[in-house]
């Protein structure tokens, strides 16, 4: 039986790779200092003997060596996400997700684990206008977030050539589904605009609502994760992969399918009127992943398209959160 540790493993993605992998008989440690993730995420686990939690910050190399001390592979999801927050605060940003990152590099290497699979960005095409996303083209970061997510590939790379350690970055293309907060002042798009929507409030849509990204559902994500970490490829590892579905929806598009979907709970939702405020300051206008290298390396499939994933997270929001 391997054991998987998971950092951020309460957090939106950590959960449920967390859920996930338990249920597929791994032995799941969690690093998490509930900064941005929650106990209830993970509540329903603490029963399962396979199950660890330690409390604790990547900040601190020494959470990070205990954490780590046991595992066979490391699944990095801890970071501090939101390109608006690391505007607003960039020290912050910066002493997690890249100081926090090192630590956990560090430790993951010293107590020999066999694989080290992380949580990178799209935000590292920066202002890269080509379409769709190839891994090998990247612009200039747009924000202290994209920097931070740059900087974690580059120090995977130099851990990967100089100390032998194997990783994989899975650069996530906006991820949405069950378990994600809907709540503060970061809030992700979907969460946010099916909350108001189901209290009959008036979303607002950065811009013209013209801007458009590759929304991919939690499973697909997860599915990442598994072949990252179980891949005998061994050309497949030492890189990175987008994490996506190669397509792409914009925002007017994205509200008309949570609207059609919500008033099969709520006909009234229908008549909820949108609003449109200004851009905001770090945004792309458009983001598209190519995936064949994934599809090539991996063997990657994904099973949901945006239609499928938001259908699926609508129920999960209506009939956790409602």
């Amino acid at each position: 039986m391997k054991t998987i540790l998971i950092t951020g493993g309460a957090g939106f993605i950590g959960s449920n790779l967390s859920e996930y992998f338990l249920n597929k008989s791994y032995k799941v440690t969690v690093l998490d200092n509930f900064a941005t993730g929650h106990r209830h995420n993970i509540e329903p686990l603490l029963e399962n003997p396979n199950f660890k939690l330690i409390e604790g910050d990547i900040r601190n190399l020494e959470d990070c060596r205990k954490a780590v001390e046991v595992a066979d592979y490391v699944l990095h999801q801890a970071a501090l996400g939101s390109v608006p927050r690391s505007i607003n605060d960039p020290i912050t940003s910066n002493d997690v997700n890249v100081s926090g990152f090192l630590n956990m590099l560090v430790a993951a290497r010293d107590a020999g684990v066999k694989r080290f699979i992380y949580a990178a960005s799209s935000s590292t095409y920066g202002d890269s206008e080509a379409l769709p996303k190839v891994e090998d083209k990247i612009g200039k970061p747009l924000s202290p977030y994209a920097i931070t997510k740059y900087v974690n590939e580059l120090y995977a790379d130099i851990f990967s050539k100089t100390y032998g350690l194997e990783t994989i970055g899975l650069r996530y293309f906006n991820v949405f589904g069950r378990k994600q907060d809907p709540k503060g002042a970061y809030a992700a798009v979907i969460p946010k605009f099916v909350i108001q929507l189901m209290n009959h409030e008036s979303p607002v849509i950065n811009g013209t609502g013209d801007y458009s990204r590759d929304f991919t559902y939690i499973d697909n994500v997860i599915q990442m994760n598994e072949l990252a970490m179980t891949t005998d490829n061994k050309s497949g590892v030492n890189t990175v992969y987008n994490t996506a579905v190669g397509d792409r929806t914009n925002l007017n598009e994205l509200v008309g399918y949570l609207k059609e979907f919500l008033t099969e709970y709520d006909p009234e939702i229908a008549k909820v009127e949108i609003i449109h405020g200004p851009n905001r300051a770090g945004d792309i206008p458009h983001s598209l992943a190519s995936i064949d290298k994934a599809k090539t390396n991996l063997g990657y499939q994904p099973t949901h398209k945006i239609k499928d994933g938001l259908k699926e997270a609508v129920s999960w929001y209506w009939e956790n959160l409602k």
